[in-house]
C-alpha cells in the first residue's frame, strides 16, 4: 500500500484542533502506542502495541525529505511478522513513546502526536487508492498544509525512531540540534 504523508512540529495543539474541526475531519480516538523500531537491511521495519488494539507489525519506506513524500507500507499481524521476518529476536534499535489523537477526512488520516522525549508533532497520511491516486493525494495534503499553517512548525523529513536516536547519540550537554 502507498500513502502521502507529511510531518511537521506541532507549535499549538489547540490551534490544531480547531482546524481539525474546521476543516471536518473527525476525532476518532486517543492512543497510547509503542513502537518499536527494529534493524533492518532497508527501510524501516516497527512492532505497533498499542492498549485494546492488536499488534501490528509496520514495514515501510520512503525517502527522508521534509516536503510530502509518498511511502510505501506492509502491515502484518503478529503471526504473518513471524513468517516474513522468521521467529529469532530481531535487534531492537530505539523505543518510541506517544500519545496520538486520530482523526479522519476522506482518505486522510491527521495524527496529533505527543512523543516521549521529543515534544508536539502533527502528521497528515493520505491513503492512496484507484478513487484517490497520487496526485489527488498531494493536492489534498497541500490544502491541510494551508489549513494548519498557524499551528505548524518546521517539517520534518525523519521519522520519530531517528530523531530519538539522534538525541540518543549527540555528544553530552547538546541535544540534536547542536545547541
Amino acid at each position: 500500500m502507498h500513502n502521502i504523508e507529511y510531518k511537521a512540529e506541532l507549535r499549538d495543539t489547540s490551534v490544531a484542533r480547531a482546524a481539525c474541526r474546521a476543516v471536518g475531519a473527525s476525532h476518532i480516538i486517543t492512543l497510547n502506542q509503542t513502537d518499536t523500531y527494529f534493524r533492518v537491511p532497508s527501510g524501516r521495519l516497527k512492532r505497533r502495541e498499542c492498549d485494546g488494539e492488536p499488534t501490528e507489525w509496520i514495514f515501510y519506506d520512503r525517502k527522508d525529505e521534509s516536503r510530502p513524500r509518498l511511502s510505501c507500507f506492509t502491515i502484518y499481524s503478529d503471526a504473518q511478522a513471524r513468517e516474513r521476518f522468521g521467529v529469532a529476536p530481531l535487534p531492537e534499535l530505539v523505543v518510541v513513546r506517544k500519545k496520538r489523537d486520530l482523526y479522519l477526512l476522506d482518505n486522510i488520516r491527521i495524527h496529533l502526536d505527543e512523543v516521549e522525549g521529543l515534544g508536539t508533532f502533527l502528521e497528515f497520511e493520505a491513503l492512496v487508492s484507484p478513487g484517490f491516486p497520487v496526485a489527488k493525494c498531494h493536492a489534498s495534503v497541500d490544502r491541510l498544509r494551508a489549513a494548519f499553517g498557524p499551528a505548524l512548525g518546521e517539517p520534518l523529513s525523519a521519522s520519530y525512531s531517528d530523531l530519538l536516536l539522534q538525541e540518543r547519540d549527540a555528544p553530552a550537554g547538546r541535544g540534536a540540534s547542536g545547541a
